[in-house]
């Protein structure tokens, strides 16, 4: 692996300073020894001897929250009550292990403990007192809890290329969890974003391998930190392995057709990463990869998560994703059939979740010899270890008084922080930007303007999102923030259109004639999952033709696009006089942008991804060769790319040596200038590409990058150390190896070829 630079070590160790200040009572918890470790296998293997089949299948067991409340599954009490008698079903006679979710609605933390203390209080009263493990969607903070902080979706972090940020904010996300009474978050997302039609793009970490293990490492680094079982941690989960990301039609759960070598090569590593960084859980794939669902895929779940990753935790299904072998993909024959599958691919804890059914049939299975009980003894061990390490025998949640710091200033200003790097300058033609903040009449227009849901996004409050402006009413919309800027007095405001229907824009292109400067807000409304499904990866038309109004004005246009995935703009690109990205920035993005726009804040982010500018042309950075030959590399905006009100220079590229071989390493140096007149971030980004190789290898990879702030007129030296494991590839084989060769280094526009022996 890459070392990364020294100024990463201190920026971590400066992170746990700021939680002391953060967090009055955070305690940097202890490393678990091996003498902890055997202590809880023995605890384990106790509770296990006295278990009868019925409690063991019932430990494998997840249901909604909405099966133990009043009112029909479907249809629950809002916000959910528990029904008493429900509840001591589903803990006293199913055993059930777990509990999940809400349905849509976002809770106090007052009564999310109120849920947990029933909750809790019935499983106390089971034979064992086992507790049950609750876990929730925090996808971009505790976004089912009201007031929580909601930071900028996984793709806006990774536009931030920032991974001291990274674990700071999952460790603000993993205190809030906590003091939502809950211990376990269904993230990071790990899969790569290389398909941006798939409506779960923003929850990726972009379409590079080392940016996604770099970034997918930090956030399991703060949500767990050294000890899941302290009061401030949660257990994370690694979704959604493997190759969900990657579909063929770009449509939620659909299939995908993946090389073992490609997927090895890309999609593999950064669950390797989040493994080796100490993840405690892991979801399962919803789809099918090369003609086999996931979820009874005994190679992918068996083979290579157990012996090669040596991954020791819980498994667990996605929603329904056991019935749907049986009822959606036709590939068992009974639903019966489809557990027996999947318990044997693999699957530890079935996320059923309306009924006990997957109970029902496994205990049938158990009793007539199909399912061994060492695989049901294996499974719930590894439940058993994850409730053990999180301490919820002894504390299945905290007091509410120990997390006085729930949503904090503190919080908020890292949240506003996070948001200002992950904005990203895509265009600025002469220099439009920064807008001036006196003197000045501004036009703020776009369905996206004075919205708070197109800053979020789903997973926001409710799955879908689309309740966050009345839950999130108090925080700046774009036109808020840009009011609060500059003054109510100097700022017009026109929806001038809806995400894909047109408005009468007669009256907003009056409007604009008055204006010195047009804001237009455009990208998407919020979604999550299959509701996000596109057919057509442009803009819709109606928003395209409103740009070119508005351009035809002759008065400078500013787009800033709030979206989760790269919706072509190539129609109207060129007709803007500024082009900010903004993806979906969290509930300070509004604050975020007018810092941007006004030039309270140099912009720093970098895309994460390739922006296309076709729809047919969906190449990442990282083409190889034989692509190369076919047609130019020429999307919209390339990976990596974000403009800056400074200037850098880079100079002086030095390699330690001319070739390598065996053990070597090679210490790569470059001397980065601030040329400009004010502070800027720079993202210093190191590609190597294989000339020549067994495998046609990609032009170039990213294989290290380093965030550093300079002063106007500073320079630093930024170094980068890697060895032949760093240029190693998957081959024909299935094996990992570096090949004797020449590489090629490149660092901004500066380049130098070295060899490999």
């Amino acid at each position: 692996m890459i070392q990364r630079t020294k100024l990463y070590g201190v920026a971590v160790s400066l992170v746990l300073v700021l939680m002391f200040i953060m967090f009055p009572g955070f305690k940097s918890p202890a490393n678990v020894t091996g003498n902890q470790s055997s202590s809880i296998d023995k605890k384990v293997d106790q509770i296990l001897s006295k278990m009868t089949l019925e409690e063991k299948v019932g430990q494998m067991t997840q249901i909604t929250l909405a099966v133990i409340s009043k009112g029909s599954v479907m249809n629950p009490s809002m916000p959910q009550e528990i029904d008493p008698s429900k509840l001591q079903e589903a803990v006293l006679k199913y055993h059930v292990g777990s509990i999940i979710n809400v349905v849509n609605h976002a809770y106090t933390r007052e009564h999310w403990y109120q849920l947990q203390e029933q909750i809790q209080s019935v499983a106390a009263e089971s034979k064992l007192k086992i507790p049950i493990l609750y876990g929730i969607d925090a996808i971009h903070g505790v976004n089912y809890t009201l007031g929580a902080t909601l930071f900028p979706q996984e793709i806006g972090m990774a536009a931030t290329w920032n991974p001291t940020l990274m674990e700071k904010n999952a460790a603000i996300t993993a205190y809030e969890t906590r003091a939502s009474a809950i211990p376990w978050v269904f993230s990071p997302v790990l899969g790569l974003g290389r398909q941006p039609a798939w409506p779960r793009f923003y929850e990726t970490l972009g379409e590079d391998v080392y940016l996604a293990e770099t970034m997918g490492s930090a956030i399991i680094k703060g949500y767990e930190g050294d000890d899941i079982a302290s009061k401030y941690k949660v257990a994370a989960c690694m979704k959604h392995y493997l190759g969900y990301s990657f579909p063929l039609t770009g449509k939620d759960r659909t299939p995908a057709l993946i090389p073992e070598e490609y997927l090895r090569e890309y999609f593999l590593p950064p669950f390797a990463a989040a493994v080796k960084a100490g993840a405690h859980t892991l979801m399962i794939n919803s789809s099918i990869v090369n003609g086999i669902p996931v979820h009874a895929n005994h190679h992918f779940l068996t083979d290579i998560l157990r012996n090669e990753l040596h991954f020791k935790g819980i498994a667990v299904s996605d929603w329904a994703d056991i019935k749907n072998l049986y009822e959606t993909y036709h590939y068992a024959s009974s639903e019966k059939e489809a557990v027996k599958m999947a318990v044997m691919a693999g699957v530890d804890m079935s996320m059923v979740p309306y009924d006990f059914s997957f109970e029902k049939y496994l205990i049938e299975l158990v009793k007539e010899g199909q399912v061994p009980m060492w695989r049901i003894n294996q499974a719930v061990k590894r439940i058993l270890r994850v409730k053990l390490e999180l301490g919820l025998f002894d504390h299945p949640y905290y007091p509410e008084k120990d997390y006085p710091d729930f949503a904090s200033s503190v919080s908020q200003k890292e949240n506003l922080l996070s948001a200002e790097e992950s904005v990203t300058l895509l265009k600025n033609q002469d220099n439009v930007l920064p807008l001036p903040e006196k003197n000045v009449k501004v036009l703020v227009t776009g369905f996206g303007a004075n919205s708070m849901e197109a800053l979020n996004g789903g997973w926001s409050y409710t799955w879908q999102g689309t309740q966050t402006d009345q839950f999130d009413k108090d925080k700046n919309t774009i036109l808020k923030a840009i009011q609060e800027k500059i003054g109510k007095d100097n700022v017009q405001y026109s929806e001038g259109t809806l995400y894909n229907k047109p408005l009468d824009d007669q009256q907003t292109l009056a409007m604009a004639k008055q204006a010195d400067y047009i804001v237009l807000c455009l990208g998407e409304m919020a979604y999550a999952e299959t509701p996000g499904n596109i057919d057509d990866l442009y803009l819709p038309d109606n928003q395209a033709k409103f740009a070119e109004e508005l351009a035809k004005t002759g008065k400078p246009v500013i787009l800033v696009l709030t979206e989760g995935r790269p919706r072509l703009i190539s129609k109207f690109a060129d007709q803007m006089r500024g082009i900010v990205m903004a993806y979906l920035p969290g509930n300070q993005g509004g604050n975020a942008i007018a810092n941007i726009l006004f030039g309270d804040v140099n912009p720093s982010g970098k895309l994460p991804m390739t922006y296309p500018r076709y729809p047919n042309s969906l190449e990442t950075y990282d083409y190889s060769y034989a692509e190369l030959n076919q047609h130019d590399y020429n999307p919209q905006f390339p990976f990596g790319f974000g403009l800056s009100y400074t200037s850098f220079a880079y100079s002086n590229l030095k390699i330690s040596n001319d070739t390598i071989s065996g053990n070597q390493k090679l210490t790569i140096s470059v001397d980065v200038k601030n040329t400009g007149k004010r502070e800027g971030k720079e993202v210093v980004q190191l590609y190597i590409g294989d000339l020549y190789a067994s495998i046609i290898p990609p032009v170039k990879r990213l294989r290290g990058f380093d965030k550093i702030d300079l002063q106007a007129g500073e320079s630093k030296t930024v170094k980068f150390i890697i060895d032949k494991q760093d240029l190693s590839f998957i081959n024909s084989k299935l094996q990992r190896v570096t090949e004797p060769g020449e590489f090629k280094i490149t660092i901004a526009h500066l380049t130098k070829n070295f060899f490999v022996k």
